[in-house]
């Protein structure tokens, strides 16, 4: 079976570099759908507490027969549980519904800069790493000056950056810093939600060029530029065309192509909050 590439982060640990995420995924459906991720090749699953998934994801881990070495488990400390303790507390909590003793990657979920509370919940995380409960941190809808910040006040500099990202929002000055830092980045609605990025007609001449899908084309353009991308979906065909994007390789030429999507510069593009002023429980 064809396995994803692995990228390797600044603590030594290495990550897949294509996972499936569970974003609006439902508990009963989770262990369902992760379960045919498994079967179509990921390796790699990405949750978080506010998913409301955890324990769905847990049942498709235990009843996968993979061993805990053969696969990637991420999940995210969500808003109202910043702070040290609360953060360990929610940690331990997220580890019961995961049925895991020690975790590949936990994340807080959002800077929150009116909270304020990111650098003590970022000491809990290094504290977790310290007790071995954790492989390797990082975090989620961060901002450079929040990055630098937890680098500045803890001497821990994260090992990722989950954000969104996707051709109309392509995050480059946010990824330079980054990859300055020694910080993957990893791309949340790679995919643009869908939509009008794969009805693109640059997208759509790319995928006939290639006897490719639009999703397939887009993904394959995060994989080449380096991102870690976790594509989300139900069905289970969609599942298997989305690991297959391993076998579809862009020249430069569509590369550049697809960087010249980028809506950035006219102030478009994002879809989600933007995470230097969102604070929300």
């Amino acid at each position: 079976m064809t396995l994803s590439p692995t990228l390797t982060f600044n603590d030594g640990h290495t990550i897949p570099q294509l996972g499936y995420g569970v974003w609006q995924v439902e508990d009963g459906v989770a262990e369902k759908v992760v379960r045919q991720a498994f079967e179509a090749g990921f390796r790699h699953i990405d949750t978080a507490k506010v998913y409301g998934n955890e324990a769905g994801v847990g049942r498709a881990i235990a009843g996968s027969g993979l061993s805990p070495e053969e696969i990637f488990i991420t999940t995210k400390l969500w808003n109202a549980d910043q702070g040290y303790e609360s953060t360990l507390a929610a940690f331990e909590e997220s580890m019961d519904r995961l049925g895991l003793e020690t975790l590949d990657l936990y994340l807080i979920h959002w800077l929150q800069p009116r909270q304020d509370k990111y650098v003590d919940t970022w000491k809990a995380l290094i504290e977790l790493r310290k007790r071995g409960r954790v492989r390797s941190i990082g975090v989620s809808n961060f901002t450079a000056e929040g990055l630098q910040r937890l680098i500045d006040e803890t001497g821990v500099t994260p090992a990722i950056h989950q954000i969104e990202l996707h051709p109309y929002f392509n995050q480059r000055e946010l990824r330079e810093f980054g990859a300055s830092k020694g910080i993957l980045t990893q791309a949340w609605s790679p995919l643009g939600q869908g939509g009008a990025l794969l009805e693109d007609v640059t997208v759509s001449n790319i995928a006939a060029k290639h006897q490719a899908t639009p999703a397939q084309v887009v993904i394959s353009w995060h994989l080449a530029i380096g991102n870690v991308v976790i594509p989300k979906s139900v069905t289970e065909s969609r599942i298997q065309e989305n690991f297959a994007a391993l076998d579809v390789t862009l020249d430069s030429e569509d590369i550049e192509a697809i960087n010249g999507l980028d809506r950035t510069a006219k102030g478009e593009g994002r879809i989600g909050p933007d995470p230097a002023v969102s604070d929300f429980a």
